[in-house]
């Protein structure tokens, strides 16, 4: 497969644009004071099925439509948002659909999957899941849709960046989460084509560093085992050969440890007054960082990437209370 290219991001734009909605940018008056900074936040949150991952998905099949090569039948892995997008994609173009993926997945991105219409096949370790997914695609009339590495996969989750940047027109620093890569490498095609003076920059777990760790050694690193991380939606085995050109493109990266994603995350729905999942939210931890190293006041884009929480990962997120630590920038 080729390499999506700013192109492909601008003709998934006008596929997609019916069936998704253009989501808000949200900012804080109070975080940008106690930062001395603007941060703004691309509200993927507010997208149908809670999340991004709608964008590639429904791009993927309408750039099928437009090629007159739809699939009798979708099958995707993943461990929760991609699951929704994917049903519901699905169903809009009446196609039964079947998302393998973890035991241990959300039970809320679960039971939406299954409302959307897709059936579930739960197995025990992610890399069961990938293996059945890879069987079943094998199967006539059968496709299967990736979370991230495909590149109308990567084109349609350009597209919130894309949006973002062009009510925006002009940010310094542009920031997304990295799992699998695909919204990353999405963000850094939209942002080099709108804003070429901008830095793009990704953040991932520090206990699920396979991104990180990957960049430094120059090959793709999978991570040992399962991770156990508050950001479920960042806690992927590997990245993607196709979005791992992306991601050595990027300007920075970081790591980010457990108590920053729960404190960001505590203070972000505190501060937008909205749900923030935790993969989402751990990228605040980069911006930070990024904004102690500026010498003027810069503007951050930040793209939101869902909202999808469940009562077990919210009791954790809570364990502590940090909202009587302002998060004041120190220099």
């Amino acid at each position: 497969m080729q390499l999506p290219t700013f192109d492909d991001v601008l003709l998934a734009a006008q596929r997609i644009s019916s069936h998704v909605h253009r989501t808000p940018l949200l900012n804080s008056s109070l975080l940008d004071s106690w930062l001395g900074h603007k941060v703004y936040f691309k509200v993927e949150a507010l997208q149908r099925i809670g999340a991004f991952k709608l964008r590639g998905a429904i791009n993927v099949l309408a750039w099928l439509e437009e090629n007159g090569a739809l699939p009798q039948h979708i099958v995707a892995n993943s461990s929760g948002n991609h699951a929704q997008a994917v049903a519901y994609a699905a169903s809009l173009f009446n196609i039964p659909a079947t998302i393998y993926t973890t035991k241990t997945v959300s039970r809320v991105k679960a039971a939406a999957t299954l409302y959307y219409g897709a059936q579930l096949a739960q197995f025990d370790t992610r890399n069961e899941a990938d293996a059945a997914v890879a069987t079943a695609a094998q199967q006539p009339g059968t496709m299967w849709i990736p979370p991230f590495n495909h590149p109308q996969i990567i084109a349609g989750q350009g597209t919130a960046a894309l949006e973002a940047l062009q009510d925006l027109k002009q940010v310094d620093g542009v920031f997304a989460p990295v799992g699998g890569g695909g919204l990353m490498a999405g963000t850094l095609l939209a942002s080099r084509g709108l804003c070429p003076t901008a830095q793009v920059i990704g953040a991932e777990p520090l206990v699920a560093n396979d991104a990180a760790n990957s960049l430094r050694e120059g090959r793709i690193v999978a991570l040992p085992g399962p991770a156990d991380t508050l950001a479920d939606g960042a806690a992927t085995p590997a990245v993607g050969d196709l979005t791992f050109p992306f991601l050595q493109q990027l300007d920075d990266f970081y790591e980010v440890e457990e108590a920053q994603i729960a404190y960001w995350t505590q203070w972000l729905q505190h501060l937008l007054k909205i749900h923030v999942e935790p993969t989402s939210a751990m990228v605040m931890a980069a911006v930070v960082s990024w904004l102690q190293e500026q010498e003027k006041p810069s503007t951050a884009l930040v793209i939101l990437s869902g909202g999808n929480i469940d009562q077990t990962r919210m009791q954790q997120i809570w364990q502590t209370d940090y909202l009587n630590q302002p998060p004041i920038l120190v220099d």
